[in-house]
């Protein structure tokens, strides 16, 4: 086995488990009741990859009139000022600091919900209900499969049909990197509704592993500024559908314009193996990504 072929090889394993890790999501969903009910005012907060997950979260519960849900990064949440109902908090390990802070702080003050990878983690003893995922618990830093897993689920929950997804993810995260991505000096990924979240998450992936220059906005305020850094060899990735005349506007900088008919979320699956590959051909170990660890637990 080759030095290049080990690298990243649990990022590998986990990001083409996917699709099956959503099914199961979607099937243990079905069967508990632990999520806000519709109409609840609910906050959902984590950090990282499990912020823009949340992210993703409130914008389609909102559109599909379940109630209105905000998202913020742990350490930045509003929420002992706020009248919400519920707080859902997502988090891999169930260690984050920000995360198990913000609980302390509430101290019973309103239901909490947590979705989480490690069931032997310390929220467990902090919130009033747990979703348990721990099949889709990950070996390597970068996460995959945890994160929209999770997200499967959330989405499930407000009616979202992930078939689709499923499918495509199927095909996408087994399928060869076009050369022109590889080589790709730079990322911009935009979004819309759900998929802005998931834009904020590709980029993230891309800057973990690849260490690469990668931003990421909402589709329609990428032209009041943001695309005046579009020119040959980058990229800007629409995911989902994209606002009347954006292709146009890319294709004159020069740049690579990437928007496919697929769900956004099989297209964050397809852009974790892009990054794998980008990773690899840069010999970087995106199971080992620089100044990262599995889980910020901060001191005093």
């Amino acid at each position: 086995m080759s030095e290049q072929s080990v690298l990243g090889a649990h990022m590998e394993r986990e990001l083409v488990s996917q699709p099956e890790m959503w099914g199961r999501a979607i099937a243990q969903q079905q069967s508990e009741d632990l999520l806000p009910t519709k109409g609840a005012k609910v906050a959902v907060v984590g950090c990282g990859t499990s912020w823009f997950m949340a992210e993703a979260y409130a914008a389609a519960r909102e559109a599909a009139g379940h109630g209105i849900t905000d998202s913020f990064a742990a350490s930045e949440a509003r929420i002992a000022t706020r009248d919400y109902d519920v707080l859902v908090a997502i988090t891999r390990s169930g260690t984050t600091s920000e995360v198990l802070q913000l609980l302390t702080e509430l101290d019973g003050s309103l239901r909490t919900v947590a979705v989480i990878g490690d069931t032997s983690s310390p929220i467990v003893q902090q919130v009033d209900a747990v979703v348990e995922l721990p099949y889709a618990d990950e070996q390597s830093v970068v996460q995959t499969r945890f994160a929209t897993t999770a997200l499967a689920y959330l989405l499930s929950s407000v009616g979202e049909d992930l078939e689709p997804a499923i499918a495509q993810a199927q095909q996408l995260v087994n399928s060869a990197t076009p050369q022109e991505l590889l080589d790709a000096e730079q990322f911009t990924f935009l979004g819309r509704g759900l998929s802005v979240g998931l834009a904020h998450e590709a980029a993230l992936k891309m800057r973990e592993a690849v260490q690469g220059w990668t931003e990421a906005y909402p589709a329609m305020d990428y032209r009041h500024g943001p695309i005046s850094i579009a020119a040959p060899n980058r990229v800007t990735w629409m995911l989902g559908a994209q606002p009347e005349g954006l292709d146009a506007d890319v294709t004159r900088t020069g740049a690579i314009y990437v928007n496919e008919d697929r769900h956004p979320l099989a297209d964050l699956a397809y852009i974790h193996r892009v990054t794998l590959d980008r990773a690899r051909a840069r010999n970087l170990d995106p199971d080992s990504p620089r100044n990262l660890t599995r889980s910020v637990i901060l001191e005093g």
